[in-house]
């Protein structure tokens, strides 16, 4: 088969969507298959780039790690503000129905064509391709989306009246209904694909998020005086990290000593550092990092924390950090609900409390210093993601949907 991929993020951008479709990327070649992306050069998070390598240039066609073939698209500089970011999508999602439609043709025709999810306007780009081709759609949703739209307020609020309520109503009908147009709708989770199924979606699937495999990490100090607290990822708004700073805050002032390390980057970050200078407490910003430096923050770590706001949709989402932590075989700190929190208890790997509670979180902490042993997680964690997060497994579930539409 030929499968076409339209996606607002590829490697060499590192990220959670690049990881996910670099590995399927890899596994579909190996078995045979032709795969083709089109995606922006790499410009994310920080929204523009200087100095672009000639392969990565708009209108450049390069091979990637795995044998796949990339055509590059136009994109548009933007900010940290959603309509820069959304202006930025539509662009590179309207290009790459341009270069499709021009570069894929007689023996280059596609069989099916996947667009995945953020950015919203690569759905609309891959459904006038599929219709172009007259091939198979596949709507991939890594998040819950257009449910997030209204909790976010990141186009006001559906109830309110007002452009921007206007706008929220709009996206959602328009997902919606390219969702039902699509031949499949692929989710990373099993709680979003039942709320899909309830929409009349003709065929959704669950595939979730992987995990690379990792070595085994040397159990935490037993006798070391701070909590160690590492949270590595996102420092967005869905994240709500400021709770992370609160609790660090609390648990200090009770007489237990905690040491916040945050890798990362996104539009809380300078916040958080403002936040965490007038609390006085011991945070260390880090920054973003390659991927060869990820391990050293695991070791570093006496619990990894993973977190989301308390929006309803986020009941339906499993961070693909918390997989990755899990394989690490650190102990996690979860602030989180919903179906992340049942795979959390189920694999036994860590301590869940309810999002944005400050309390909470360093309740949880100082009960961790207190009695150490609790973050000896053994590979509770690593058994769960072999048998449910798998690149192997997911690949080979991906390309029966895939054949399936295709046929």
């Amino acid at each position: 088969m030929h499968i076409v991929l339209i996606t607002h993020h590829y490697p060499p951008e590192v990220g959670a969507p690049q990881r996910r479709w670099q590995q399927f990327s890899r596994r579909f070649v190996a078995q045979g298959h032709r795969v083709t992306v089109l995606a922006p050069p790499p410009h994310y998070p920080q929204g523009d780039v200087e100095d672009l390598a000639d392969e990565d240039r708009p209108r450049a066609t390069s091979r990637g790690q795995g044998g796949e073939t990339i055509h590059r698209v136009r994109f548009r500089p933007h900010g940290p503000d959603l309509l820069s970011r959304t202006l930025d999508q539509a662009v590179a999602a309207g290009h790459s129905v341009w270069v499709g439609a021009r570069r894929l043709r007689g023996q280059d025709r596609p069989d099916v064509v996947i667009a995945t999810a953020p950015g919203i306007p690569s759905l609309g780009a891959g459904y006038l391709l599929s219709r172009w081709f007259r091939v198979p759609l596949v709507v991939e949703m890594r998040d819950a989306w257009p449910d997030l739209i209204a909790p976010s307020g990141m186009w006001g609020h559906a109830r309110r009246r007002g452009w921007k309520a206007w706008a929220t109503r709009t996206a959602h009908r328009i997902v919606t209904s390219l969702q039902r147009r699509a031949d499949a709708v692929v989710t990373t989770t099993a709680s979003f694909a039942d709320i899909l199924r309830g929409r009349r979606m003709p065929r959704v699937e669950v595939i979730r998020n992987g995990a690379a495999s990792v070595e085994p990490l040397a159990p935490p100090s037993a006798t070391r005086e701070a909590l160690h607290v590492l949270y590595l990822g996102t420092m967005g708004r869905s994240q709500g990290l400021v709770n992370a700073v609160y609790a660090a805050a609390y648990a200090t002032a009770r007489g237990v000593p905690v040491r916040l390390r945050l890798v990362g980057g996104g539009h809380d970050e300078q916040g958080l550092r403002e936040a965490a200078a007038q609390l006085g407490i011991d945070a260390e910003f880090v920054g973003r990092v390659p991927p060869s430096e990820v391990e050293a923050h695991y070791a570093w770590a006496d619990t990894v924390l993973v977190s989301l706001r308390a929006w309803d949709p986020f009941e339906w989402t499993v961070p693909s950090k918390l997989y990755e932590v899990m394989a690490s075989g650190r102990h996690v700190s979860a602030s989180l609900a919903g179906e992340a929190e049942y795979v959390l208890r189920e694999a036994g790997a860590g301590d869940v409390v309810p999002p944005e509670d400050p309390e909470a979180l360093a309740d949880l902490w100082v009960a961790l210093a207190a009695d150490r042993s609790r973050l000896r997680v053994g590979q509770n964690g690593r058994r769960w993601v072999a048998e449910h997060a798998d690149f192997d497994r997911l690949a080979a579930h991906y390309l029966e949907v895939i054949g399936e539409v295709a046929r």
